[in-house]
C-alpha cells in the first residue's frame, strides 16, 4: 500500500466518519426534540434514555444511512482533489485510474463488510432494547388480530382458526388435521382455543375429535380439554418489522418454519434476509459511481458533483425499495428482485468509470 493509497483511505474514512458523528448528534437532537413529551409524561429515567434508547439508536442509525453517507463522504473529498489539481498530478505522475480506484474499493469494501455485520449480528440485538424502551415510554404496543389462518405445524399437520386475538390470546373456530400419505387420519375442532402462558399449554372449549383408522372411525366430544401444539400466539399474528430483531441464523429459521407452514407472507422476509447480502454490495457500486461522477474538474465545482450524485443515489435508492415490494408482493422471486437494482446499478457504475476521464 502506497502513500497516495493511505492518503486516499484517509480522506475515505475520515470524511465519512465526521459526516456521520455530526448527523448523529442533528438526528438525536432532533429526537429528542420530539420524544421529549413522551418521556415527560412517563418520567423516563436519564439512563434508560441514554443507555436502552440512544446508544441502541445509533447501530441502526449508522447502517440505514451507511450508504448515502459513502456517498456523500466520496463526492467531497474527491471534487476537492480534482478543484485542487490532485488528480491530475496523480495520473500524471504515471499512476493509471484504474490503480487510483484501489483505495476507494478497498474503502468501500471496509464499510460493506461493516455494514453486514451491524446488520446481521449486532442491530438485532441492539433493536430489541430500543423497541421495548419505545413500548415502554413512547408508544402502546399495538392490538393485534388475524382472520382465517391456515398452516402447517409439522409434515402432514394442518391447522385452521378464523379469528386470532394476539393479545388475549384467544381463537375461535379451530381445526386441526393430520394427513398420512394424503388421508385423512385425524381431525379435531373446537369452538374457541386459549393459550395459557404458565403452563404452555391450549385449552380448547366445546370440542370434538375424529380419529380414523382404515374404515374404522373414533368420535370424540367434550367441553374443554388442554393440549399441547407446537405452535406459539405469536406465530398466528406477524409483524415484518419483527425481522428487526432476528439474527443471522434467527431469520434463516425463522424462514424455514414459514415454509413448512406454507405461510402466504414467507417472501417478505426472504426478500429481507437476501436484502442483508445485497445492500452492503451498495457502498461499493455507489463508491464506484461518486468516484467517476466527482473526479474531473468542471465549473460548477462540488455542487455541480454533489447535485449530480445525489439524484443517481436517491434514483437508486428509491429503485431498490420499488423492486423490494415487487420481491415480496409479485411474482418475482426475492432473490432477483433483490439483486436487480445492484446488477443494473453496477453496470451503470462500471460504464462511467470507463468514460470518466483518465
Amino acid at each position: 500500500m502506497k502513500t497516495i493509497d493511505r492518503y486516499i483511505i484517509r480522506k475515505f474514512l475520515g470524511t465519512f466518519f465526521f459526516t456521520l458523528i455530526v448527523l448523529i448528534f442533528i438526528v438525536i437532537i432532533f429526537d429528542i426534540s420530539e420524544k421529549i413529551d413522551d418521556f415527560l409524561s412517563h418520567d423516563t429515567p436519564l439512563s434508560e434514555i441514554v443507555f436502552d434508547y440512544y446508544l441502541n439508536f445509533i447501530p441502526y442509525f449508522v447502517n440505514l444511512f451507511s450508504y448515502l453517507l459513502t456517498f456523500i463522504a466520496v463526492i467531497f473529498f474527491t471534487s476537492q482533489m480534482a478543484s485542487r489539481s490532485e488528480i491530475v498530478a496523480i495520473l500524471s505522475s504515471g499512476i493509471s485510474f484504474r490503480r487510483m480506484l484501489f483505495p476507494y474499493v478497498f474503502s468501500a469494501m471496509v464499510l460493506g463488510l461493516l455494514s453486514f455485520i451491524l446488520t446481521n449480528f449486532v442491530i438485532p440485538y441492539t433493536n430489541r432494547s430500543m423497541l421495548e424502551f419505545e413500548n415502554k415510554y413512547v408508544r402502546n404496543e399495538k392490538t393485534s388480530s388475524d382472520m382465517n389462518v391456515h398452516k402447517q405445524i409439522s409434515p402432514g399437520t394442518f391447522i385452521y382458526l378464523e379469528n386470532f386475538n394476539l393479545n388475549t390470546k384467544t381463537g375461535y373456530k379451530f381445526s386441526l388435521e393430520h394427513f398420512n400419505n394424503r388421508e385423512l387420519t385425524f381431525k379435531l375442532m373446537a369452538d374457541k382455543i386459549t393459550y395459557d402462558s404458565v403452563n404452555g399449554r391450549w385449552k380448547l372449549e366445546h370440542y370434538f375429535y375424529r380419529t380414523i383408522d382404515s374404515l374404522n372411525e373414533v368420535l370424540v366430544k367434550g367441553r374443554t380439554m388442554d393440549t399441547l401444539l407446537p405452535i406459539k400466539p405469536r406465530d398466528f399474528v406477524e409483524d415484518i418489522e419483527e425481522v428487526k430483531i432476528m439474527g443471522y441464523t434467527q431469520l434463516r429459521e425463522h424462514i424455514a418454519k414459514k415454509l413448512l407452514r406454507g405461510d402466504p407472507d414467507v417472501q417478505a422476509f426472504q426478500v429481507k434476509k437476501y436484502e442483508r447480502w445485497a445492500f452492503p454490495f451498495a457502498t461499493l457500486i455507489l463508491t464506484m459511481i461518486a468516484v467517476a461522477v466527482s473526479s474531473r474538474k468542471v465549473r460548477g465545482g462540488i455542487g455541480f458533483h454533489l447535485g449530480l450524485g445525489l439524484a443517481l443515489t436517491f434514483i437508486y435508492i428509491l429503485f431498490m425499495q420499488i423492486s423490494a415490494v415487487f420481491g415480496a408482493y409479485g411474482n418475482v422471486p426475492p432473490y432477483i428482485a433483490v439483486w436487480i437494482p445492484n446488477i443494473l446499478f453496477g453496470i451503470i457504475a462500471v460504464v462511467m468509470i470507463r468514460l470518466a476521464p483518465k
